[in-house]
């Protein structure tokens, strides 16, 4: 499934107790409709949104970024403390591709790219006559 949306705050990375790295984050998407009477309506859904790949790529996910997310959705119920009952819908993506956001997701994504470059360690020549 794919889904875009625009993160509604910045991605986080989390250590599960088997010291598995997991990124966090929420992407809100807006639909619009015209009912029977011809009135438009708006109507927005979240989803809480968890990336296992590669932590690197919370670095760029920023809040207000428009992104391109393909994989499963599911749903969790529980009771919270004040005992009234509660939903989410959980999209658990396999790749995400970013389609754009504000100069400061350009200035993210700079600074990751730069991390990335491969460092290339020079070994001296050998004195060998072949």
């Amino acid at each position: 499934m794919n889904i875009i949306g625009r993160l509604t705050r910045d991605a986080e990375v989390y250590t599960t107790p088997q010291e598995k790295k997991v990124v966090n984050f929420s992407v809100a998407i807006n639909d619009s409709y015209r009912n029977k009477q011809g009135e438009r309506i708006e109507q927005t859904s979240y989803f809480d949104c968890s990336y296992w790949i590669s932590p690197n790529v919370a670095k760029i996910l920023l809040k207000g970024a428009l992104v391109e997310l393909t994989g499963r959705v599911s749903t969790r119920a529980w009771t919270a403390t004040n005992g009234e009952l509660r939903s989410s819908l959980n999209f658990h993506s396999s790749t995400i591709k970013l389609h754009g956001g504000s100069k400061k997701i350009e200035q993210a994504q700079a600074v990751v790219k730069q991390e990335n470059k491969k460092i290339i360690i020079e070994e001296p020549a050998d004195d060998l006559p072949f």
